[in-house]
């Protein structure tokens, strides 16, 4: 049996070097798009103080820029919250998947669940091989370092926004489908996927004169169910 000597084996301190390093690239990168929400948002109608709410209290970028995306189109309080609701759905079932992994309760629970997002899961996960310590590192550090980068972010668009005069002229209102494209695209890896995507695009624009705002959007979840189920 070959002996592993203790300094060929890596050191917990190495281990959480990596994971912190992993975890910054990913916390710095996903947190400077919140600029883009910040500009966005007050070029959407809403004030720069209500844009960092939204980034403090909601913090979910693609249900953030759903929600003023719909009342910057026209579209009511309830319709917007409603499609952020929707695409909010996937962070509870993050926290199924990272419960046992954390196991947290009271206080630490709550602060966890608010940075159960997208990226503290994804590097968690990716973590997994090096043991549940690593998985909890990753998790912790991207959360926080996500939370921090996007609410500063934020800040520094939507004064920047606030300081051009009008910011629909400079065209920000492109900032949140291509913002939600550059989200979407990767992950359509297969033909369904992309004919799904395309199904519902034609379904929302087709129904945009028909209906209120917000709605078409919400009204193609009927369609990811139907494939959804088909595909079983």
């Amino acid at each position: 049996m070959p002996i592993v000597s203790a300094t060929s084996a890596p050191s917990s301190g190495a281990c959480r070097a990596a994971v912190l390093r992993a975890s910054l690239g990913v916390a710095l990168l996903v947190g400077s798009s919140g600029i883009a929400f910040g500009a966005a948002s007050v070029a959407a109608g809403f004030s720069v103080a209500q844009s960092c709410a939204l980034s403090l209290l909601a913090f979910s970028g693609a249900s953030q820029f759903a929600l003023i995306g719909v009342m910057g189109g026209g579209g009511g309080a309830l319709s917007g919250i409603a499609t952020a609701a929707f695409l909010g759905i996937r962070n509870g079932l993050y926290g199924m998947r990272m419960a046992p992994v954390l196991n947290v309760n009271g206080v630490r629970r709550i602060i966890a669940a608010q940075i159960t997002i997208d990226e503290s899961t994804g590097v968690a996960i990716a973590q997994e091989e090096r043991g549940r310590q690593a998985m909890r590192w990753g998790f912790w550090f991207t959360g926080f370092g996500v939370f921090l980068f996007w609410n500063l972010f934020t800040l520094l668009g939507a004064l920047g926004a606030q300081a051009m005069g009008n910011p629909a002229s400079w065209g920000l209102d492109a900032a949140v489908p291509a913002l939600f494209l550059a989200i979407v695209w990767p992950r359509l890896t297969n033909w369904v996927d992309r004919g799904l995507a395309l199904t519902a695009m034609a379904a929302s624009l087709l129904l945009t004169p028909i209906i209120p705002a917000g709605l078409p959007i919400i009204s193609t979840a009927i369609i990811a169910i139907a494939v959804g189920v088909w595909k079983k």
